[in-house]
This record gives C-alpha cells, structure tokens and sequence, in this order.
C-alpha cells in the first residue's frame, strides 16, 4: 500500500524530504523568504555604497583608524560566526526530529547573538563618550547607519528566534515550526554573511 496520503489535499512529508519542505505551502513561503532577503540585500548594498563614499569625509573628527579597536571587532566577529555555526546545527538538528537539541542550539545562538549586540552596544557607547557621535561628521553618520542598522537586524533575529523556540516548546516539530526554524536560521546565516563584509569593508580597511 502507498504510503503517499493525502490530508486536507496536502501530501504528508516523505521520509527522504526535510522537515521544512514537506508541504507546498511551507515551500513557497520558504521561497517568498528568500525574495525578502533579496531586497534586504539591496538595502546593505546602498548602505555599503555610501559608507565607501563617505569614509574619508571626517570633518576633521576622528577617522576609523583612531577609532577601531582590533581585539575588540574581532571578538565580534568570532561571536557572530559561532552563532551561526549553532544555528546551522540547530536545523540540522531539527532534521533529525531531536527537539531538546534544536531547543538547546537555538537557545545558544540567541545567547551569543545577545552577547554580539552587547560589545556593539558597548562599542557605540564608548565612541560617544569621546565625541565620535553620528552627527560629528559624514563618516561617522554612514557609519552607524550601516553598523547599526546590522546591529537592529540582529537584535530582531534574537527576539524572532525566541519567538520560535516558545512555539517548539509548544507545538513540538511540525512542518510548520519546523519552516520557522529552517528561515530564522537562513536569515542568521544572512546577517552573518553581512558582517563579513562589515569585517572586512569597514574595520579592517579602516585600520590599515
């Protein structure tokens, strides 16, 4: 007998298919995902573009080089990249239909995707201290504009995250919740991706 069924005209998940893509609805919405990210692509790519503009426009104030502190945007860095090393373990995780697991990865990339936005938060405190704010001079205004809004990028990551381990805790392992999980992660491996270049465009450069 096939093991093929249908249910409210939706075939049931095969064995050999993830989770995630086991009903249509929960494909095109995975896909409608990654036509989202296209567009936030496109914002990063603008935001990328003025900064490289405007970099050398100090005003005189301070220049990234006086700024930046290596220890500092590396500890950032390697924090992001753990995260989202946890959090492609969480979906492989959830692949395997391990709960607890998905659970406990989910609940340690939230833990690091905090501890990121705290040295950034700590890091744009110390800078106005000392007078580096947004408003000082053209560089600085591009330069929180981009940082920061990665930063606000990752903080919704943190609390949609949460979200989704509250409905795990629920629910349990679904098509559904299991999309949710799949797309929080694709957009934390795309945050990621843009810090890279944030690593590489804005820090380094600025100190070399």
């Amino acid at each position: 007998m096939s093991m093929t069924l249908e249910r409210s005209g939706v075939r049931m998940a095969s064995p050999d298919r993830p989770l995630e893509y086991s009903r249509p609805l929960e494909s095109t919405r995975i896909f409608g995902f990654w036509l989202f990210m296209a567009t936030d692509m496109l914002l990063f790519a603008c935001l990328f573009a003025t900064y490289l503009i405007l970099v050398t426009h100090t005003d005189g104030g301070p220049t990234a080089r006086d700024l930046f502190d290596v220890p500092g945007f590396t500890a950032e860095t390697l924090i992001l990249l753990t995260s989202s090393f946890t959090g492609g373990l969480a979906t492989y995780a959830m692949r395997r239909r391990r709960l607890g697991l998905t659970l406990s990865l989910l609940a340690v990339t939230m833990l690091l995707g905090i501890a990121f936005v705290s040295f950034e938060a700590s890091e744009f405190i110390h800078y106005a201290h000392i007078g580096a704010t947004w408003q000082r001079s053209a560089f600085l205004s591009a330069f929180f504009t981009l940082v920061g809004t990665h930063g606000s990028h990752v903080s919704l990551g943190i609390v949609w995250m949460l979200s989704i381990m509250i409905q795990l805790a629920r629910r349990g392992l679904t098509p559904v919740t299991a999309r949710k999980v799949f797309i929080v992660n694709l957009y934390w491996h795309f945050l990621d991706v843009v810090w890279v270049f944030i690593f590489t465009v804005v820090y380094l450069m600025g100190v070399m």
